[in-house]
């Protein structure tokens, strides 16, 4: 009896080193960045990973093998669900948003993008619950006139708040925040 429970602890150990050890080297590729911006006194964090386009075609049709297809739901980001913190109420792209946390999902498209809250955090980035979406918009993209070769998450000043920039390869998502 004790031999059996050494060995299924022993198990449990070898399981646990091997899942926390290849985390850590996944997200050697998509390292973890937070972006932060205050509106109004009050703060909004992003805490999210940072993958690389590495020559790959990013945003297009399925069929020309896009890492991420028009239409298709992403994690925003890389390994876990990219999280968003409000320390209190906004408004994101016309929309009211109650103080807290949520993953940030989106569904690129070719002219815009649908930006997704979801109430479930702490998860795998590609594990996405539908039934858990607090709230979806539609936002606007722009052009870059280079490539960016890193995701990256940043804030631009507008009249009356913030837009969030989703920046990657040459597409820009401008998700507009104002204060309530």
């Amino acid at each position: 009896m004790k031999k059996n429970l050494l060995i299924v602890s022993a198990l449990i150990v070898v399981t646990l080193a091997g899942f926390w050890g290849a985390r850590k080297y996944t997200k050697s590729f998509s390292p973890e960045a937070v972006a932060e911006t205050r509106l109004d006194g009050s703060e909004i964090s992003i805490t999210y990973g940072q993958p690389r386009k590495k020559g790959r075609l990013i945003f297009g049709r399925e069929q020309d093998k896009a890492l991420l297809p028009y239409g298709k739901v992403w994690r925003t980001g890389a390994n876990e669900a990219t999280i968003i913190d409000f320390e209190k109420d906004v408004i994101m792209g016309g929309k009211r948003v109650k103080a807290g946390s949520y993953s940030l999902f989106s569904v690129p498209g070719q002219s815009s993008w649908k930006i997704i809250l979801n109430s479930e955090t702490g998860q795998w980035g590609t594990e996405y619950n539908d039934g858990k979406n607090v709230m979806n918009v539609e936002v606007p993209i722009r052009i870059r006139p280079t490539v960016q070769e890193i995701f990256h998450i940043y804030f631009e000043q507008i009249p009356n708040g913030v837009n969030m920039i989703l920046s990657w390869d040459q597409t820009e998502a401008l998700i507009p925040f104002t204060h309530p």
